[in-house]
């Protein structure tokens, strides 16, 4: 069980942060990661949409047998975590119920949240935090072209970039939280503009950091950290171009000598894998 590897699920690239922070946390950890590009992004979907792709990405990991799952992108934890965890036989583990817990511990301010539409629509993270703190302020912002420019590899220093950035956290600016919580693995990559917009006395709480750490804890909790001293690989599949996604990977992961392999799968693949879950259930999946 602990030489297995991570299952990690992302629309894209964006999960990588994710796998980005566990390698720094936990070196050693084999991961498997699929990001789902040809579908990308989820935020824009519907409710029903994103968790058929959620469960078809979940599906396709746990054929991996991985020791555990980890759903970085916070749109399908927000659509799905619930039916995901009644369909894993391994723990599972989101980014949105770890990221709303760190930043309830670094303020008693108001907080700050941004995400897709998907995300912000859902109240995922307004819940999260008042099973937390009931009275705590939470403010939302919803910011749809985020992923779509960081998937098109965009610097943050581009005029483009900021402009959106500047339109989408205009309230949030005014309001001044305490915190704000970067809701999306893929906006990270932004968080150095993200910063420089909101202040210094704004703490940007990103839900990949709070999601690795969470692992961290499990595994360490359960025993499940792997007992080697070589450094882990990452093995990568994407539903799209698999040289692109290649070549990108190294802006979140950092050194690529820890990516092992980019392969291609078609989105049936996911589908099938989901009926094959399905199947092999004593109950329908949910």
């Amino acid at each position: 069980m602990n030489d297995r590897a991570i299952g990690i699920f992302d629309s894209g690239l964006g999960g990588l942060t994710v796998v980005s922070e566990i390698l720094a946390a936990m070196p050693e950890e084999d991961v498997i990661y699929l990001g789902d590009s040809a579908r990308v992004p989820y935020g824009i979907k519907s409710a029903e949409t994103i968790r058929r792709f959620a469960l078809e990405d979940a599906a396709f990991l746990l054929s991996k047998q991985p020791k555990l799952l980890v759903v970085a992108c916070n749109t399908a934890s927000a659509a799905a975590i619930e039916a995901i965890e009644q369909c894993s036989s391994v723990p599972v583990v989101d980014v949105i119920r770890p990221g709303a817990a760190e930043a309830v511990r670094a303020t008693d301010g108001a907080i700050g949240v941004v995400g897709t539409e998907a995300t912000i629509a859902s109240g995922a993270y307004r819940r999260a935090i008042h099973e937390l703190d009931s009275d705590r302020q939470v403010i939302e912002a919803a910011c749809p072209l985020l992923v779509p420019i960081v998937e098109e590899g965009r610097d943050p220093s581009d005029p483009i970039v900021l402009h959106v950035l500047a339109d989408y956290l205009a309230r949030l600016q005014r309001l001044r939280p305490g915190v704000l919580i970067l809701g999306c693995t893929h906006y990270p990559l932004l968080s150095a503009a993200i910063s420089k917009l909101m202040g210094p006395e704004v703490k940007l709480v990103s839900s990949a950091s709070a999601a690795a750490q969470y692992v961290r804890f499990v595994m360490a909790e359960s025993g499940m950290r792997r007992r080697t001293g070589t450094q882990g690989l990452v093995s990568c599949y994407t539903t799209d171009n698999s040289a692109r996604f290649s070549r990108l990977a190294g802006r979140f992961i950092g050194p690529r000598s820890q990516l092992e392999s980019v392969e291609h799968i078609g989105t049936e693949d996911l589908a099938e894998a989901l009926e094959s879950l399905g199947g092999s259930l004593r109950t329908p999946l949910p």
